[in-house]
């Protein structure tokens, strides 16, 4: 919102800098973005006289003038102009000036003459037609040709001379201030802030027009929840032409371009009340009949921007008998636009659902100014004042006649709001000591003290909250209001009273955290990616057509065909990442992230309460007196089985890299690590060879006691290709949820071993494909209590061995902890672990 300091002193004399100014109105609470002055850039331009014009010796175009600029004697400048003659006031571009971009003037000479500076046209000064429609086109700008800047004196600043020297505030307006996107609005808030009367005008309408309004126009709204209120007046006998000068400034400087008077009105309505209005040509109006109605379904509408447009039910138009003529509360339409023969105006200053007109811009891509202000929700009180208002800058601006009467429909009539403020509790809330009289003054200059409510109670008193501050509802907006006039620099630091919440991390959060610890630890990098993905992903990492997994979330709004589904593996997005990293030429990449993924819901079949096997259960109720409860709880397990349409998100630990030193083996002493951070018992793997993205032989389930916690291994060179890699990808893959449930209870002290231990190497002979993970696991399994550590330490195979065998070593670890052991006790231990061996996995003795 954008706001001309000259039209705010118009209700509010505020003398002070602009830097001063923004920061007050900032602490106030309305937040400023900026602050410009008009026509900065434009520096040494005065108002000059020609006294004189010869022809250049050496050009048949060129003119040599004389020009009195005030600075003690004419200077000479030569203009190619033809539409320059002696006595003419022109703005005048002396040596060193500046013009609109940086340009810059100085003396020089024009084919052999001196020329001291430059006679300029008004384009040159940043303006267009519209800021001043009498100045000519093409040619030098003729200052004293306009009767609107009579008055003006030779040397006097171009800026001050033709009214380029606004100072404009940017203000960011909050979506709960819609009253503050005017200039009454902010005036009320400077008013405020710095304890400075706001004298605001009451429009006076005169009237007297040809005709009477009832009898000219009728007006509907059938929609009565759409169209809280509806206000119209005419003015008839309109003349169309160009605004004042005062108000083509103040349009200008607050953003609106100026067009004609009577469009100008409303923008200048708009802008001043923060009331969107529309003028209609009322004998476009077919019938004098005017209906505020949904539009039907198709209905079509071609608006002010020459744009077609093909309606439904959930946009508002305003219509007359047979068609739309506007788009309530967007844009009016082409068919009743104002034009240069229009005679009879309707005005109309109305209040809309907000939410409908938000919803109707959307759908049509067409966000306009007024639309902005309706969907924030505007006072509904404000639509009259607003046109009378309008009528009344007509009467002004001699552009009409204005007829009697309003047509003023109130469907929605606001309830006054009225709080009783309580300042200790409010200072509670706080955190301050406010004195109850300095906050009743604070809520009298805000207008929420009645003038007959002048008893001042200051433990407790009642205030009436003003229609256009929608946002004051309870307690804890008075005791915003109060803050913020008050001042939150002058607030205390206090420290937090009363018992305040215990933080801390979450179970959960604490294993995200130690995951995160342990990966980085390994030489890891986190990364984020997105969570949809294209479908097209999952014939990337080879899953087959089938795959059941493939059932995704579609999104409804995709940003396109490769954002389309919610993802439900993490893999896609790991393997892609690498894939850049690849043909950025990074020789290494060690990644991981903690991602999610959307898994649709299986409804499960429903469960009967006549089923025979909850019999004993039935029973059990009903001789506890809780007969019945069985249904009530089979009806809530079915409920908690029906597909809502939500998606389980599951998270997934997913690590993936490629390069130097990374490995199938490295990788698992990773996922290791992080299992055995959890503190997780009987970590395990088994090869897996049924996964479609990994190497058939470079996979493993990763196993945490009977449950599989994920898999990990080298990715499938096919899946890889697919990604623009031609070299080793390695990924895995671990549930959150199986890594939550692996955790082991928190360690406890154990003091050092008292005795020695006995050690012992065996070396078995064994298949092929024996894995060394089931040879430990027999290892284990065998041993009688004594065991403490296994350590493999050689694979042999050789001829002696024979074909399709092995010979595999460990060192194993014998020790008691109440005593030393013997010989014979080790030896026993050893001999039930070698028998283990042989029963398990056929492994001997070598």
């Amino acid at each position: 919102m954008n706001l001309s300091r000259k039209w705010l002193n118009e209700f509010v004399q505020i003398d002070v800098p602009d830097r001063e100014f923004a920061e007050a109105m900032t602490l106030s609470g309305s937040k400023v973005e900026g602050v410009s002055v008009e026509g900065a850039e434009i520096s040494r331009i005065v108002v000059g006289r020609v006294l004189s014009l010869v022809r250049h010796p050496n050009s048949d175009h060129m003119w040599i003038c004389q020009v009195d600029a005030g600075q003690g004697q004419p200077i000479q400048i030569v203009t190619g102009a033809q539409n320059v003659k002696e006595n003419d006031l022109v703005p005048v571009a002396l040596d060193g000036s500046t013009l609109p971009g940086g340009k810059e003037i100085h003396a020089g000479k024009l084919r052999g003459e001196d020329s001291n500076g430059m006679l300029c046209s008004f384009a040159e000064l940043g303006l267009d037609q519209r800021d001043f429609p009498a100045a000519y086109a093409d040619g030098i700008w003729i200052l004293s040709d306009d009767p609107e800047l009579a008055g003006l004196t030779v040397g006097q600043d171009i800026r001050e001379a033709v009214g380029l020297n606004d100072h404009v505030v940017e203000f960011e307006i909050t979506p709960n201030r819609p009253d503050c996107l005017s200039v009454i609005g902010l005036a009320r808030e400077a008013s405020a802030t710095f304890d400075i009367p706001c004298n605001l005008h009451e429009p006076a309408v005169k009237g007297g027009g040809p005709g009477v309004l009832p009898e000219l126009l009728d007006v509907e709204t059938p929609d009565t929840d759409l169209v809280p209120r509806y206000t119209a007046r005419m003015v008839r006998n309109v003349k169309i032409a160009p605004s004042p000068k005062w108000m083509r400034e103040r349009l200008r400087a607050m953003g609106v371009r100026p067009i004609n008077n009577i469009v100008d009105i409303t923008n200048y309505v708009m802008l001043e009340y923060g009331q969107p209005m529309h003028a209609f040509d009322y004998r476009y109006v077919n019938g004098g009949r005017i209906i505020v109605r949904r539009a039907a379904e198709g209905e079509k509408l071609t608006t002010l921007d020459g744009k077609e447009h093909t309606l439904n039910a959930n946009h508002l138009v305003i219509a007359d008998e047979g068609r739309a003529v506007g788009l309530a509360g967007i844009m009016g339409g082409l068919n009743s636009e104002i034009v240069d023969d229009t005679t009879d105006v309707v005005f109309e200053s109305a209040c809309f659902d907000g939410t409908c007109i938000r919803k109707g811009a959307l759908a049509l891509g067409m966000r306009t100014e007024a639309s902005a202000k309706f969907e924030k929700g505007l006072d509904p009180m404000n639509t009259l004042p607003a046109v009378n208002r309008a009528c009344e800058l007509v009467e002004l601006l001699g552009a009409g006649e204005v007829v009697d009467g309003v047509i003023d429909i109130l469907n929605h009539v606001p309830q006054p709001v009225e709080l009783t403020v309580e300042p200790d509790k409010i200072n509670a809330l706080l955190g301050t000591d406010i004195d109850g009289i300095e906050m009743f003054k604070i809520f009298e200059k805000l207008d929420f003290i009645n003038a007959d409510n002048q008893a001042v109670n200051p433990n407790c008193f009642t205030v009436s909250v003003p229609s256009y501050r929608g946002d004051v509802r309870r307690m804890a907006d008075l005791a915003e209001e109060a803050a913020r006039f008050h001042g939150y620099n002058n607030i205390p630091n206090t420290l937090m009273r009363g018992q305040t919440t215990q933080g801390g991390w979450s179970p959960t959060q604490r294993v995200e955290n130690k995951l995160g610890e342990v990966c980085r630890a390994c030489g890891y990098s986190e990364i984020i990616t997105y969570s949809f993905i294209s479908p097209a992903a999952y014939d990337k990492i080879l899953w087959k057509p089938d795959d059941a997994h493939r059932k995704s979330f579609k999104i409804l709004n995709p940003l396109g065909e490769d954002t389309s589904i919610m993802r439900t593996t993490t893999l896609p997005s790991m393997l892609e990442v690498l894939g850049r990293n690849w043909n950025n030429r990074n020789k290494t990449a060690w990644l991981y992230e903690l991602g999610r993924i959307y898994m649709p819901k299986a409804p499960s079949e429903p469960m009967d309460a006549n089923d025979p096997a909850l019999a004993g259960s039935k029973a059990k109720l009903e001789g506890m007196g809780l007969a019945g409860l069985t249904e009530a709880v089979v009806e809530a397990v079915n409920d908690l089985g029906k597909d809502d349409g939500l998606a389980i998100e599951a998270q997934v630990l997913t690590l993936g890299a490629y390069g130097d030193g990374m490995d199938f083996f490295t990788l698992k002493g990773t996922v290791e690590a992080v299992l055995k951070s959890l503190r997780a018992k009987d970590i395990h793997f088994e090869p897996c060879a049924e996964d479609p993205s990994y190497h058939p032989g470079r996979c493993a389930y990763v196993y945490s006691g009977d449950d599989i916690v994920g898999v990990f291994g080298q990715i499938h060179p096919q899946a890889a290709r697919n990604f623009g890699v031609d070299g080793e990808l390695y990924c895995a893959e671990l549930s959150f949820d199986e890594l939550l449930l692996a955790c082991g209870p928190d360690p406890e002290y154990a003091p050092l071993p008292k005795f020695p231990a006995v050690t012992r190497d065996i070396a078995v002979v064994c298949g092929e494909a024996v894995t060394v993970g089931a040879l430990e696991s027999a290892i284990r399994k065998g041993a009688k209590g004594l065991l403490k550590e296994v350590a493999l330490f050689d694979i042999y195979r050789g001829k002696n061995i024979g074909e399709g065998k092995k010979s595999v070593a460990f060192n194993l670890t014998l020790r008691a902890d109440d005593r030393s052991l013997t010989g014979e006790e080790a030896d026993e231990d050893v001999k039930s672990i070698l028998e283990t061996l042989e029963q398990d996995c056929g492994a001997v003795l070598r």
